[in-house]
Parts: C-alpha cells; sequence; structure tokens
C-alpha cells in the first residue's frame, strides 16, 4: 500500500514558512544542486526533473527518493522512502513519505519558503522529527517553528 493510498498516512504534516532575503533562483539552486543540498543537509545525486530517482546518504542507510513535480524557482516534490539501518531495524519503523517545497517571491525581492514533510504514519512523526535528514525544531524570537538546519545553512550553502 501506497502512503497516499491511505488517509490515516496524510495527517499531521510537519510544515515551516519562512521569508528569506534571497531570491527564488538562489533558494532553487540550494534545493536542486547536490553540491549546495549536501552543504546543509546530506550528501546526494538530485536531479530537479519529474520522474528522476535520486537517494541522500543517510547516517545509516540511503534515503530513496523520485522527484515527483519540478517546476523551477516555484515547486520541488518528491517522495522519501526512508529504512532504518541494519543495527536499528528492529527498533525503528521504515516509512514513506513526502517533502514539498512550495518557493514565492516577494515584494522585496526575496523568497517565501514553505515546506511541508506530509504522508508518513503519524505515529512515526516524532521519528521523523528527530531523524529525518537532521532536522531538529527550534523555535526563533517570534515564536515561529523553523527547521533548524533548513533556511540559514540552505542560504550559506548557496
Amino acid at each position: 500500500m501506497r502512503a497516499t493510498e491511505n488517509r490515516a498516512f496524510n495527517e499531521a504534516p510537519l510544515s515551516f514558512e519562512c521569508d528569506l532575503p534571497d531570491p527564488p533562483e538562489k533558494v532553487w539552486r540550494a534545493l536542486t544542486e547536490p553540491e549546495l543540498l549536501a552543504a546543509w543537509m546530506m550528501p546526494n545525486d538530485i536531479e530537479a526533473q519529474a520522474g528522476a530517482r535520486f537517494a541522500f546518504a543517510g547516517p545509516d542507510a540511503p534515503i530513496e527518493c523520485e522527484v515527483l513535480e519540478a517546476e523551477p524557482g516555484r515547486l520541488l516534490r518528491y517522495s522519501w522512502r526512508e529504512r532504518p539501518g541494519a543495527k536499528d531495524a528492529d527498533q525503528l519503523p521504515a516509512f514513506d513519505s513526502i517533502v514539498t517545497f512550495t518557493l514565492a517571491g516577494t515584494a522585496s525581492g526575496g523568497t517565501h519558503l514553505r515546506i511541508v514533510h506530509d504522508g508518513f504514519v503519524p505515529a512515526a512523526q516524532p521519528l521523523v522529527a528527530v531523524s529525518g535528514a537532521g532536522c531538529g525544531l527550534s523555535l526563533d524570537a517570534r515564536r515561529n517553528p523553523t527547521a533548524a538546519n533548513a533556511p540559514c545553512m540552505m542560504l550559506r550553502a548557496a
């Protein structure tokens, strides 16, 4: 059964939004050029073309992905298939999910970035928050939830 075929898999997504000072073209590069994406996330062989398969070099096992949609400077959506490494296979669940990056230009020339990670079993959500691409959660001074390693690290990379 695919995650998208079961409504229970589509509940409780992780969602982050922020305004970045850089234009969508720069943010797009940070999401789609392997060496730039690796600088803030994990080593990978991404090709931003619908249907392209790629993998992140996860800490214990590769994370297999497939680009579902790619509209340069606007939208990137890919599947995320994470399997625990051999030493954790009996303790951690495997999960399939979808990661979506939506970019929109702002009046100041920057980018409004929305990241949504969904389509996984809700019981696995804490593991996603802890292990998914090494992403932790933090609160900025305005109390907005952000991915601790996403926007700031992404812009340094690009």
